[in-house]
């Protein structure tokens, strides 16, 4: 069997990626030899990680690599997240080792980092559809974390370094969907590009209890369009359900203190297993989101379970359900989404929804069509 070497640096608050990486490996598990390198983002030496970050090399990452190396001989070595504690010098370490790369990547983040100026990242007026990033706040610096120019100048160090990485490099490089796919193809003529979703380690066969609400999960943030769906919920014809609001982040106090009607609950961070239950007992899923998004792990977890799902037409999400679907409305038209809204009133139609979702998504995600893409690209 291959041996595959698994790297990623995982996130200070598990969130998406985590999981995806997670339910891969099960996935990888089962048909190659798997080793992992996991990295925290812990700070021991403040003064070590500062050079590092000048740097963009962590001499103790690369030691860890190239000792895991050394010892395991892998055929290839699969890399995710590598931000921060990982580094780039891990990339400087693999060209002296006659193994095969790849790289997934899950976001835009790249797209947003690669430049200490504005202009390139967002044209004027514009607000960046991959970030959410406001251009109309800074005339020249690219504040990436608008609550710090020392993280911002640090990450976009980081990112025009990623992203030469990801023009040059030699590997091979998944993204999950087309929309990213021809996205990526145009900014860096890399041909190397190859669609690979992420797999869902999700049982779709248990009977579900079906209550009277509807969920939102994933992070309170402006550029999720929170406030605009609780709007449109409020102002629905949808008396008899209530809106469930899973997660966290920087607008939650100020959505708590705005809304508090009793169809509206805030339920906080909640872990994956309870997530699934609440999500899999509901009437439908819903986002507002103003970004791109990359794979939505929200709904297609509720597609599994046969439930239906309110999202906007951006980026690659609609490749992820059937042709013509009835439930998506148009980014940013919030009288298209108070009209699919008040298409939940019809039950019989959300179950043909839901089961037309379930039939589509678990063809897509399915596993054996998932291994038949990542071994073609790696051993192709």
């Amino acid at each position: 069997m291959k041996k595959i070497l698994l790297i990623h640096n995982r996130y200070q608050n598990i969130g998406g990626e985590d999981i995806a990486v997670n339910n891969e490996l099960k996935m990888l598990n089962n048909h190659y030899v798997v080793e992992t390198i996991y990295f925290d983002n812990n700070v021991m030496n403040p003064i070590f990680q500062i050079l590092s970050f000048l740097r963009n090399r962590n001499t103790e990452s690369e030691k860890i690599l190239r000792n895991k190396i050394d010892s395991f001989n892998p055929d290839i070595v699969y890399i995710h997240n590598t931000w921060f504690k990982a580094s780039l010098g891990i990339f400087k370490v693999l060209k002296n080792y006659n193994v095969k790369v790849a790289l997934k990547l899950h976001n835009f983040r790249y797209f947003c980092t690669k430049s200490f100026l504005i202009k390139r990242h967002i044209s004027p007026n514009n607000v960046c559809s991959a970030c959410g990033l406001d251009r109309n706040k800074y005339k020249f610096f690219n504040k990436y974390f608008e609550d710090s120019y020392i993280k911002s100048i640090i990450v976009n160090h980081y990112g025009k370094s990623y992203f030469k990485l990801l023009k040059n490099f030699d590997m091979e490089i998944f993204v999950l969907t087309n929309f990213h796919k021809n996205f990526l193809e145009k900014l860096t003529n890399n041909k190397n590009i190859h669609l690979f979703p992420n797999y869902l380690d999700i049982n779709s066969n248990e009977a579900a209890e079906k209550k009277n609400y509807i969920v939102y999960s994933g992070r309170i943030s402006k550029e999720k369009g929170l406030e605009e769906l609780i709007d449109s919920f409020l102002n629905s014809e949808l008396s008899n359900l209530s809106l469930k609001i899973l997660g966290n982040g920087p607008l939650l106090n100020y959505l708590k203190n705005k809304y508090p009607q009793s169809n509206v609950e805030f339920l906080g961070e909640v872990d994956n297993t309870q997530s699934l239950e609440i999500i899999k007992n509901s009437t439908a899923v819903v986002t507002a989101t103003k970004l791109y998004e990359g794979q939505p792990t929200l709904l297609c977890e509720a597609s599994l379970m046969s439930v239906p799902s309110i999202f906007p037409k951006t980026g690659g999400i609609e490749e992820f359900f059937p042709k013509n679907y009835e439930l998506s409305f148009e980014q940013f038209n919030y009288d298209d989404l108070l009209k699919k809204l008040n298409l939940l009133k019809d039950q019989q139609f959300l179950k043909t929804i839901g089961e037309k979702n379930n039939k589509f998504v678990s063809n897509v995600l399915s596993k054996e069509n998932l291994l038949n893409t990542f071994e073609e690209v790696i051993h192709g």
